[in-house]
């Protein structure tokens, strides 16, 4: 289990319980002492692709953390928008904005406590990423989302390949999706100088059939 809060134990992380162990860990200081001092900006560019392409409510921030990627929504005027994340402290963080209708805690492993067809779209932000999610819950999340309706979710790069995002899109999800498209983003800003700071993301978006 994770012993320190930090980026390198998040992408190490081996299920369920040890992330429920960082992140309830991490929740105060996930703000100042990752998004601020590492020049964390995934959230932004997931917030803005969402807007750019038409998005509204009501949308579902998977992986909602401390809430930042509804901050981005927010100042867009897109909503309502609900949140959900494996960790609870995370999410009495984001409460705290006031940018959500509601949040939940949730395993997307497992089948919702969501009707089908029930959001006009669903955003994601450093949530499908090593040590965390790989490709399997896109079919549960396309489930609950109305046709028509727009995802746009950041993969890490290197987790893209590694874990077979492609396939699963073009295969598993092939029908079910149409208007795919893949956005290279920086993760960090530019001028960050950390051992992370040149990792690349991808914006995955797509409408629902």
């Amino acid at each position: 289990m994770p012993k320190k809060p930090g980026l390198d134990a998040a992408y190490a992380l081996g299920g369920a319980d040890d992330v429920k162990a960082l992140y309830a860990d991490w929740a105060q200081t996930y703000d100042s002492g990752f998004v601020a001092a590492r020049g964390y900006q995934l959230h932004q560019a997931v917030g803005e692709a969402y807007a750019a392409a038409g998005g509204r409510g009501p949308v579902l921030d998977v992986g909602a953390g401390t809430g930042l990627v509804g901050e981005v929504l927010a100042a867009a005027g897109i909503g309502p928008v609900e949140g959900t994340d494996i960790s609870a402290e995370m999410l009495a963080a984001a409460d705290a904005k006031g940018v959500y209708a509601r949040t939940f805690v949730a395993d997307v492993t497992t089948r919702l406590p969501i009707e089908d067809n029930h959001y006009a779209g669903v955003v994601s932000a450093g949530t499908f990423t090593l040590g965390h999610l790989g490709p399997a819950p896109l079919a549960e999340l396309v489930r609950i989302t109305a046709p028509g309706g727009l995802f746009a979710i950041a993969v890490n790069a290197a987790h893209y390949e590694a874990a077979g995002f492609g396939a699963f899109l073009s295969g598993d999800l092939a029908g079910a999706i149409t208007d795919l498209s893949l956005s290279a983003v920086r993760i960090y800003a530019e001028g960050a100088t950390h051992d992370h700071a040149d990792d690349g993301g991808l914006i995955v978006a797509f409408r629902v059939f």
